[in-house]
């Protein structure tokens, strides 16, 4: 019995029996734990995608599109220099276009589309391993139901929530739509540059022909653009537009969609395909100057619409040309690095206009937006309130020393004449002269008179206006002396003369504009009398043309501001030379490059043009000009009022 109690206490453990227990224990919490975390991760994902679900935008509202009124620009001949806003086309079926254009698309957008549900998996991993490879996003993996997704619904910013919107809206228009129906949706909305809004609107851009002809390497070349629409298209860089052309032709071929032979083809009919586009780079600044003051003549757009303007084209050209050589020859080792030009008809009408240097740099426009110091350029205001006081252009006038409290005004060559005409006085442009005279009149009459003819800037109320203290722009300055060449009218700058919506229905006709007569015939004959004479012996001598001609040079303080304004019977221009920054420019006077490039503008104006002798006091404005105490106070107050129209 003890022996057997013995053996029985002495026996091993059963561990088996103790450790099932145990690991059945384990297994059932890592089930539970493994159910609950799938339950929870369930219940997340079903959240985030009911959070992005409810946030997407109105899909039936979306579907309908919207775009920009589309504006065209036609210059004084009737042909189009510009446009704003968005060019569309009439929507086209599948069945319409030849079958290279949407194979060209597929081949370089998406080549499973038609296979894929809306997300191509296999081309998300080969665009993931390429951007590994390269270290940088080199492709995507978009496909195009995903363009469509985003290019109809969504913003372009690179966030989780909308790449989690784009996932859904592409997986809800695979289910809603063929595969025809999605691929009709981006060829008519996708944007292919220059404004142009589907494959109909830029092949009648580029091509001048609808999508329904266009060959396999305008189809290519449209394809390519879609990579890059304002890098790709011909109107930006017909060379490099072909260059990407070419490598839709090899993806083409690599898809199967077309044969190497067939590809050889299409590149050797390039030429054939399209002409050369020139860029729409003519008088983009006069067409900026011109689409804000669009809704003050028409108001909003409902529609597309086109603008007749006053550009010539020919004489913009010639602006452009002349500007820029001056900048990169003498303007620069002058250091000058920008100018504005401005041109018009005597009545107002702007015929062309340069901001600066390029438009394609800067679209700052220096003609319409820049407030600079006039210099003597303004001295014609000062001496136009002299002759409306009763002074006359030989009226005599002492150049000598002129102390006005602290001030002590000088003049450029630092010399003195002693007395001297009115006439040479402005000739010559002498400081002291234009200050006594300001202080003899007085400043509110010279304030009065720039007002008159159409300065609207900020003059201030002292003495040193009579030497440019102010600051204004080159186009009122320009158009302030337009009064001088019309018989004393004063105008205001026009570019547009009629506004027609898309079928041709009149919205807007200009029927003449101004303010009648600002200037009366005696002060008029004066002023062009002694305007004449600085072209003709003065520091315009530069500027002489083979016609008579007036106007005025301004320099303003350590050269920072070089201008030249001035006239004929025919045209009105003004020039300005100087630095966004106001550097100074090394010496730079009105009298000097300022002057030439007037000259060099107007004689090419006027190539072909009979000279014609400056407009008589009362030509065109009335026997008797307006009293200069009562009239000018109201057209001051007209244009308070019209300032911010002009």
């Amino acid at each position: 019995m003890a022996k057997k109690a013995k053996s029985a206490h002495s026996a091993k453990p059963d561990t088996k029996r103790h450790a099932s227990p145990r690991r059945g224990g384990w297994l059932s919490a890592i089930v539970k734990w493994m159910l609950v975390v799938a339950i929870w991760g369930f219940v997340a994902v079903a959240a985030v995608v009911s959070y992005f679900a409810y946030t997407l935008p109105d899909l039936d509202t979306a579907m309908t599109g919207s775009h920009r009124a589309l504006v065209t620009l036609l210059d004084d001949e009737g042909k189009r220099f510009a446009g704003f806003g968005d060019l569309t086309g009439s929507p086209l079926e599948i069945r319409e276009l030849p079958g290279h254009l949407p194979n060209a698309v597929m081949a370089t957008e998406d080549r499973r589309f038609y296979s894929h549900p809306g997300l191509d998996f296999i081309g998300l991993a080969r665009a993931t391993v390429a951007n590994i490879r390269a270290g940088r996003v080199v492709q995507g993996g978009s496909t195009i139901t995903q363009q469509v997704a985003k290019n109809l619904f969504l913003s372009n910013e690179r966030t989780f929530g909308r790449k989690a919107r784009e996932l859904l809206l592409a997986l809800w228009l695979e289910r809603r739509f063929t595969k025809d129906q999605i691929l009709t949706l981006y060829l008519n909305r996708v944007y292919l540059g220059s404004g142009a809004y589907g494959v109909e609107a830029a092949s009648q851009r580029y091509f001048g022909k609808s999508a329904r002809a266009v060959s396999l390497y305008e189809a290519a070349m449209l394809a390519g653009m879609l990579k890059a629409p304002s890098r790709y298209n011909p109107v930006n860089d017909v060379d490099l537009a072909d260059r990407r052309t070419r490598q839709v032709l090899a993806l083409m071929v690599e898809a199967g969609f077309i044969s190497s032979e067939q590809a050889k083809k299409a590149r050797k009919l390039r030429g054939r395909s399209y002409a050369k586009i020139r860029p729409e780079r003519v008088g983009r600044y006069f067409a900026d100057w011109l689409m804000k003051q669009a809704v003050d003549y028409i108001g909003p757009l409902a529609g597309d619409a086109v603008v007749r303007t006053t550009l010539d084209r020919r004489l913009q050209d010639i602006v452009d040309t002349r500007l820029r050589a001056l900048l990169d020859g003498p303007g620069k080792k002058a250091g000058a690095t920008q100018g504005a030009v401005v041109v018009m008809t005597p009545d107002g009408a702007v015929r062309a206009m340069a901001g600066g240097r390029d438009h394609r740099n800067s679209q700052f426009n220096r003609a319409d937006q820049a407030l600079r110091q006039p210099g003597s350029a303004f001295k014609p205001f000062v001496y136009l309130a002299a002759v409306e006081s009763g002074l006359r252009p030989d009226s005599t006038i002492m150049d000598e020393p002129v102390t006005i409290g602290e001030w002590k005004p000088q003049n450029y060559d630092g010399t003195y004449r002693g007395e001297i005409t009115l006439r040479n006085a402005l000739a010559d442009s002498v400081n002291t002269s234009a200050v006594k005279l300001a202080n003899r009149v007085g400043a509110g009459k010279v304030i009065s008179a720039a007002r008159r003819l159409g300065i609207t800037t900020d003059i201030p109320d002292h003495l040193g206006i009579a030497l440019g203290a102010g600051e204004v722009t080159l186009l009122e300055l320009t158009t302030a002396y337009a009064t001088f060449a019309n018989g004393g009218v004063g105008v205001w700058p026009y570019g547009i003369t009629a506004v027609d919506d898309n079928t041709g229905l009149p919205l807007y006709r200009r029927r003449g504009g101004g303010v009648g007569a600002v200037v009366g015939p005696v002060a008029l004959d004066a002023m062009n009398d002694m305007l004449g004479a600085v072209i003709e012996t003065g520091t315009g001598k530069r500027a002489a043309l083979d016609r008579p001609a007036a106007g005025k040079t301004g320099t303003s303080q350590d050269f920072r501001d070089a201008w030249f304004v001035g006239y004929t019977a025919d045209y009105v221009a003004g020039v300005w030379l100087g630095n966004d920054d106001g550097t100074p420019m090394r010496h730079v006077t009105g009298g000097g490059l300022p002057a030439g490039l007037w000259r060099d503008i107007m004689k090419d104006a006027h190539a072909g043009l009979p000279p014609r002798p400056l407009p008589k006091g009362g030509a065109h404005a009335p026997d008797q000009g307006p009293a200069p105490s009562a009239e000018p106070d109201l057209f001051e107050r007209v244009l308070n009022f019209l300032g911010g129209k002009r």
